[in-house]
């Protein structure tokens, strides 16, 4: 298949490239390298330069034609969201705008979209099923769900074939330290932890007075090589049986902070200093996934996501980087 990979220089994309060109497909790349990293795109790609903001752009790289696109491009960070709303709604809303917009007018009918667990907010029900109130706390999680509200519409409206996958917290690297993760501004505990052992500095734990069993808050983490099977399944799924799905992308079971970095220092073989300090807002106890539908629907099957899995290959990548 013809596919179309926007935001392929990013953490997931890049995965997700390398995944498709496995299994044989023809993969176009689109990113404005503002955050993704050129050397992460598989040079068996076809890499174009360009921001979806600009829908002229849009418009010339469909004209290619495309089974389908699989659109990752978009900023990511929730605390960043809260102190610039306007650059996340244009970003990651308008542009999405743009692309379906385009895809549609232009014959290219399938559309995987990158979501997010962020869209439901504060649990009022743990794990999370697909049909829990959707809730953001933030401008990212709500620049999303605007982004899953326009597919539902234009799935009724010009059917337009999407699958909606919402990541719960994506992390790991590739098992030869190849490939990893690398955001700017960088925001995720693991890699954050990483950085700490790295240059021998204390790392910072946001709060240790949750409701959960350690006091430190719990989350559900899906290795990216797991996440892009997921991706795939869902391809697979779309062309098969046209129409719109919405998939939760997680384990099932959640890991503690504690445990997070428990299992860091046991792999690196570090004394990393812990230094508490207080929550950040908007930081909800507990957010795991309920995974039943993609498992039952999808037949996906996590295999690389054990937490020590997680660990050893974010490390392997992160110590060779630095």
């Amino acid at each position: 298949m013809k596919i179309l990979v926007t935001g392929g220089a990013g953490y997931i994309g890049s995965f997700m490239v390398k995944r498709l060109l496995e299994k044989g497909d023809n993969v176009i790349v689109v990113d404005s390298l503002e955050r993704g990293h050129i050397s992460a795109i598989d040079k068996r790609a076809e890499f174009i330069k360009g921001n979806l903001q600009n829908r002229q752009f849009v418009s010339e790289v469909l004209s290619k034609k495309f089974d389908a696109v699989i659109h990752f491009a978009g900023f990511i960070s929730m605390e960043e969201s809260m102190e610039e709303p306007y650059m996340y709604f244009k970003n990651n809303t308008v542009s999405s705008l743009n692309l379906i917009e385009e895809m549609v007018r232009l014959g290219n009918n399938n559309i995987i979209f990158s979501s997010t667990a962020g869209v439901y907010g504060n649990p009022v029900q743990i794990p999370i099923p697909e049909y829990h109130p959707k809730n953001p706390e933030n401008p990212y999680g709500e620049s999303k769900l605007m982004v899953e509200k326009l597919l539902h519409w234009y799935g009724k409206t010009k059917k337009l074939n999407s699958a909606v996958l919402r990541y719960f917290n994506a992390a790991g690297a590739a098992r030869n330290g190849s490939l990893g993760e690398q955001h700017v501004p960088e925001t995720h505990i693991i890699p954050k932890i990483m950085e700490a052992v790295i240059e021998k500095k204390p790392f910072k734990l946001f709060g240790s007075d949750y409701e959960t069993e350690d006091g430190t808050c719990v989350r559900d983490y899906i290795h990216v090589l797991d996440l892009v099977e997921a991706h795939v399944l869902a391809l697979e799924k779309l062309i098969k049986d046209p129409g719109h799905y919405v998939y939760n992308v997680g384990t099932g079971k959640g890991y503690s902070n504690k445990q997070i970095v428990s299992m860091v220092k046991k792999i690196t073989e570090s004394d990393l200093k812990i230094v508490k300090s207080s929550r950040r807002p908007g930081d909800a106890d507990t957010l795991i996934a309920d995974s039943t539908k993609i498992k039952n629907e999808l037949g996906f099957s996590p295999k690389h996501s054990s937490l020590e899995t997680i660990v050893k290959t974010a490390w392997q990548w992160h110590s060779k980087k630095a």
